[in-house]
């Protein structure tokens, strides 16, 4: 069952992200967008506000799925705050001057990490499931916050240290209220608060909230090779966010079943086939359906069904809006905010 959400007061405007995982060439540009303008304390060196993860996988932290959200009657759920080393996995420290010290007449050294480390971000990237070469398969997952309609975080706070912005619904960390008791960690059930024990406060993705005051896109956005992110408001039937979310129906939030209403949605991969004897495509799906389904709900197969049968009318040469907004020709129409501003590339 769909746990119920809080009546929480909702802005006027929704702010919305929508990423296009048939696109997603795992690069990490966006991770490294996001950490090199906002991750520079030193605090957050384990943390990622935008990560990337391979699927399946255990993601980042490991295991993040298992714990907080919402119970049945809409009150905030209790979970747990992954462990540093474990969970998240400690910064690694790297054998830079041995590298540039190494002289390679008697061998080079090449750059490692100093300690030998048994989890970290992105540990089991690439790493797919099923038999090579029939069913083998993976895709790529990129995580934020989810900036959500009726946000756990926000409801586990004590202090009332987090709270929506009445323009956009961004949700944001007061770190002058916040007292690092870490409830917003435990009930976020993506796992996308993180904790800054040197200056005891939580930190999280802020939308890029200065960037798109001024009409510019979100760094991790921005700066994506694959042009599979899109940003803007829910309610805008001109932009991509409500064609993408509402008209169509292929952009789909990640773990429904939390009862956040989470304002980032996916556009679901779609398969490629597995391979019978002598290299022969089968009529069957290689990422099993029901592994879909434990990520987006049972959404994702009517969004596979619209996918598939719309780039089959490109195929054959005939005209398809959705088509031609996934792919992106235009770039600019990926990102449209208030009063129809767009920003301009050069």
């Amino acid at each position: 069952m769909t746990a119920k959400a809080s009546p929480t007061a909702q802005p006027p405007r929704q702010l919305a992200m929508v990423l296009d995982l048939n696109k997603c060439l795992g690069c990490q540009t966006c991770t490294i967008a996001c950490r090199k303008l906002w991750n520079t304390d030193s605090g957050t060196a384990y943390a990622y506000w935008n990560n990337v993860e391979t699927r399946p996988g255990k993601g980042f932290p490991k295991d993040w799925r298992v714990t907080g959200g919402r119970t049945a009657d809409g009150s905030v759920k209790r979970g747990e705050i992954p462990d540093l080393k474990s969970g998240y996995g400690e910064p690694w420290t790297f054998n830079h001057q041995r590298v540039v010290n190494s002289d390679s007449n008697k061998g080079k050294e090449w750059l490692r990490p100093a300690e030998s480390p048994d989890w970290g971000p992105n540990w089991d990237e690439d790493e797919g499931a099923g038999e090579y070469p029939t069913t083998n398969h993976h895709f790529y997952l990129p995580r934020l916050c989810n900036h959500c309609t009726h946000p756990a975080c926000m409801d586990a706070c004590p202090r009332g240290a987090i709270y929506k912005r009445s323009e956009d619904g961004i949700v944001l960390v007061n770190q002058d209220r916040c007292h690092g008791y870490r409830f917003c960690v435990e009930a976020c059930p993506y796992k996308k608060v993180f904790f800054d024990p040197e200056r005891s406060v939580s930190t999280k993705c802020i939308f890029c909230m200065p960037r798109v005051e001024k009409g510019v896109a979100p760094a991790c956005a921005r700066q994506c090779p694959g042009r599979l992110r899109f940003v803007g408001y829910r309610d805008d039937p001109e932009g991509p966010i409500w064609k993408l979310v509402h008209k169509w129906k292929v952009a789909i939030p990640l773990h429904p079943e939390f009862g956040l209403e989470p304002n980032v949605f996916y556009v679901p991969p779609v398969s490629p086939p597995k391979i019978g004897p002598g290299g022969r495509a089968l009529a069957e799906d290689r990422i099993p359906l029901d592994y879909l389904k434990s990520l987006f709900g049972d959404a994702v197969g009517p969004a596979l069904t619209v996918l598939c049968a719309e780039r089959e009318k490109r195929k054959r040469g005939e005209a398809s809006e959705l088509m031609e907004l996934l792919i992106a020709y235009d770039w600019n129409k990926n990102f449209k905010f208030d009063h129809g501003a767009r920003e301009v590339f050069k």
